[in-house]
């Protein structure tokens, strides 16, 4: 088995807290060479390790791209959310951003993995690592990867999208991420945690265009069964069922984005009258800002 190419433990240790993607979009779009000057540790006032760890989430969400020439510059993503919510106040460009770094099995290997491969309701922190490892090992073909960095990846996960992620009580230990309020994870006690199902009302239909829309255009048809059981399609990346799959379906078939087919077993989808990947985003923001 060939290996394939994957990544743990790019953030530094550090999971993804709340601000840092505002500073990092605010210094990338002043100055390109942010990251080239004390890896941008002095312009994102922070520590050096956590200004690499900022850059890297950035880039692993794809709202930056990086040019041996150019530096560092926003993505059209990342100039449409600067431009649009750049204190990430709509929760909708949270929900895109977990779907960019879910999707992500090269830079962020291991959020690719629970998101897809991780099928459990509840789980101890140790059956975690255990579970990623045997998944590292079989998706990637490296029988013997870092155990240090893996425990490190899986603790970022569960910081990342658990309430209160840290329990520390010195405010200067607090690891809080805004990706808690997606609602993924609850800790039952210390050790143990359980996957949810998000809230129907927090995921904007369009989310489901925008995570399927290429794939569909490519294709000119996919089954429910994908959308639904897929790797990196709604059904995994937002941990959705197939009752609120198909509900999200017959909203975009409303709006005329899609055409869903349910007769004679056949349960496929077909694109309609589907804007772009970007112009679904955009369409979200001018409906909120008109709202």
């Amino acid at each position: 088995m060939d290996k394939k190419d994957y990544r743990l433990k790019g953030h530094e240790s550090f999971t993804l807290r709340e601000g840092w993607l505002t500073k990092g979009l605010n210094a990338v779009h002043d100055n390109p060479r942010v990251f080239s000057e004390n890896s941008g540790a002095d312009a994102l006032g922070v520590g050096t390790n956590m200004a690499k760890s900022i850059r890297y989430w950035l880039r692993t969400a794809e709202l930056t791209r990086e040019h041996q020439r150019d530096g560092v510059t926003l993505t059209e993503l990342g100039n449409l959310i600067f431009q649009n919510d750049p204190y990430f106040e709509d929760i909708f460009s949270l929900w895109v951003i977990h779907a960019n770094i879910c999707r992500n099995f090269k830079l962020a290997t291991s959020w690719n993995i629970f998101f897809n491969n991780i099928d459990v309701t509840s789980f101890k922190r140790e059956e975690l690592i255990s579970m990623m490892t045997e998944n590292i090992i079989n998706i990637t073909g490296d029988t013997n990867p870092p155990e240090r960095s893996i425990s490190d990846d899986c603790a970022a996960i569960l910081q990342m999208y658990t309430e209160n992620g840290d329990a520390s009580p010195d405010p200067e230990e607090k690891r809080n991420s805004p990706f808690a309020v997606l609602g993924f994870l609850n800790r039952i006690d210390t050790n143990t945690f359980e996957m949810q199902h998000p809230a129907m009302d927090s995921i904007d239909p369009s989310l489901i265009l925008y995570v399927i829309a290429d794939r569909l255009r490519e294709e000119g048809v996919l089954s429910i069964d994908e959308i639904v059981s897929g790797d990196n399609m709604p059904g995994k990346v937002f941990n959705l069922n197939r009752v609120s799959i198909n509900e999200y379906l017959d909203q975009l078939q409303n709006k005329g984005h899609i055409r869903v087919n349910r007769t004679a077993g056949l349960d496929v989808v077909y694109p309609a009258d589907m804007p772009t990947t970007y112009a679904t985003l955009e369409e979200h923001y001018e409906r909120s800002h008109n709202a």
